[in-house]
C-alpha cells in the first residue's frame, strides 16, 4: 500500500483515541478515517462530527468487516482487545489497539498467533509512552556500562494522591472489564523491558484500599482490582527490582526510576522527562543531556502509517513485547493471590 490511501476504522473512542489516535492519524497524508462503531450511537456521532469521520455504525462488527476499511483502532477497553484484534485480523485488517494489551497472558498469546498467521498485516500496540524520550538514551548508558552490572532498580510510580473513598466505579476497578491490569503497572514494566529485559520472578502483595464502589447507576459493587501493589523481582544477573505502584500514596515523590550499579546509578524523573547519573566516585548525581536528536517520543500514528506502507518497521510496541508485560501482570497477580513466588515463564 505504498501510495495508496489508508483507510481507518475505529472500535471505541475514548480518551486516548480522541487525544492521539483520531486526530494524528487524521493528519498523516493519504489516511481516510471512515467508520467509527462507539459505546453509543450518540458518542459516535459526536466523535464523527468533531473527527470527520465519514460514517457511524451501531456494531463493531461492522466496522471491521466493512471493505472499505484497510485498518483498524482498537480503543476500548481492554475485555475487548483479543475478540476485537482476532477478528480484525482475520478480516484482512491491520490493527493498531490500544494498551493495555488484553486481559491476561493467554489472550495476549492468541492475539500474537493470529499476528504470525498474517504476517502481511501490521499489528502494532500502543507504547508506554512516559518514557518514550528518553529510552533510547537510557538503554545505551546501560549498553555502554555506565552503571556496570545491575545490582538493584527501584521503579515507583504513584499518583500522589490521598485514597479517594467516595470516587465511582471505574472500569480499571473493574475484573471483568480490565482483567489483570493493576494501575499503570503495565505500562511501566513495559519501558523497563527496554532498558533490562524481562523479569524471572516475583513476589507481590495487593491491597484493595476501597472495597466497594458504586457504579453509573449507583449500585454499590465489590472492586477486586487493587488500589496498591509492592512487588520484588530478580532480573537477569539475579538483580533485584523493587516496584510500587499506587493509587493511595498521597504526596508522594512523583514517577521515577533508580538504577544501581556496580560502578555508577541512574535515575530517571518520567514527568520532568530528565535523566541524571553518577560515577563511582561522584559525591552527588549530574544531569544527562539528552540530544533532541534522541528525544523521538510520540510517533505512533506515523509509525503505524509507516509500516502499512513498508516504510519501516514497527519498534514501539510489537506484540511480542505485550504479551511479556502481560505474563508479568499475571505472575504479579499469581502472587498476590498465593502468597509464593512466581517465576514469570512458567505462566
Amino acid at each position: 500500500m505504498t501510495n495508496q490511501t489508508i483507510r481507518v476504522g475505529f472500535v471505541g473512542a475514548g480518551a486516548n483515541t480522541r487525544l492521539h489516535h483520531l486526530p494524528k492519524l487524521r493528519a498523516q497524508p493519504g489516511v481516510e478515517l471512515v467508520a467509527v462503531a462507539n459505546r453509543s450511537r450518540e458518542s459516535g456521532e459526536r466523535v464523527a462530527k468533531e473527527f470527520g469521520v465519514a460514517r457511524v455504525h451501531d456494531d463493531w462488527r461492522e466496522v471491521v468487516t466493512a471493505p472499505d476499511v484497510d485498518a483498524v483502532c482498537i480503543g476500548t477497553w481492554p475485555y475487548m482487545h483479543c475478540e476485537l484484534t482476532l477478528a480484525a485480523l482475520e478480516a484482512g485488517k491491520h490493527v493498531l489497539c490500544e494498551a493495555r494489551m488484553a486481559m491476561n497472558a493467554a489472550e495476549g498469546r492468541r492475539m500474537l498467533e493470529a499476528s504470525r498467521k498474517k504476517p502481511q498485516l501490521v499489528a502494532q500496540l500502543v507504547p508506554a509512552p512516559h518514557t518514550l524520550e528518553t529510552d533510547s538514551t537510557l538503554q545505551s548508558l546501560l549498553d555502554d556500562g555506565y552503571v556496570g552490572e545491575v545490582l538493584t532498580v527501584e521503579l515507583q510510580a504513584s499518583q500522589g494522591r490521598f485514597v479517594d473513598t467516595d470516587g465511582p466505579l471505574h472500569w480499571r476497578h473493574q475484573l471483568s472489564l480490565s482483567g489483570h491490569n493493576i494501575l499503570n503497572m503495565g505500562i511501566w514494566y513495559e519501558a523497563m523491558m527496554r532498558w533490562l529485559g524481562p523479569a524471572r520472578r516475583v513476589m507481590a502483595m495487593t491491597k484493595v484500599a476501597v472495597a466497594r464502589r458504586r457504579d453509573g447507576g449507583g449500585t454499590w459493587q465489590d472492586v477486586k482490582v487493587p488500589d496498591h501493589v509492592d512487588i520484588l523481582a530478580t532480573l537477569k544477573r539475579d538483580a533485584v527490582a523493587h516496584l510500587r505502584f499506587s493509587a493511595v500514596t498521597g504526596l508522594a515523590p512523583a514517577a521515577g526510576v533508580w538504577i544501581f550499579g556496580s560502578e555508577g546509578t541512574l535515575r530517571l524523573e518520567a514527568d520532568a522527562k530528565r535523566l541524571s547519573g553518577a560515577k563511582r566516585g561522584d559525591t552527588e548525581l549530574h544531569e544527562i543531556p539528552v540530544p533532541t536528536s534522541r528525544r523521538i517520543g510520540w510517533r505512533v500514528e506515523e509509525e503505524f502509517v509507516n509500516a502499512i506502507r513498508g516504510q519501516e518497521k514497527i519498534t514501539r510496541t510489537k506484540i511480542e513485547d505485550g504479551v511479556g508485560y502481560m505474563e508479568f501482570t499475571d505472575a504479579v497477580t499469581r502472587s498476590a493471590t498465593t502468597g509464593q513466588t512466581v517465576d514469570v515463564k512458567e505462566l
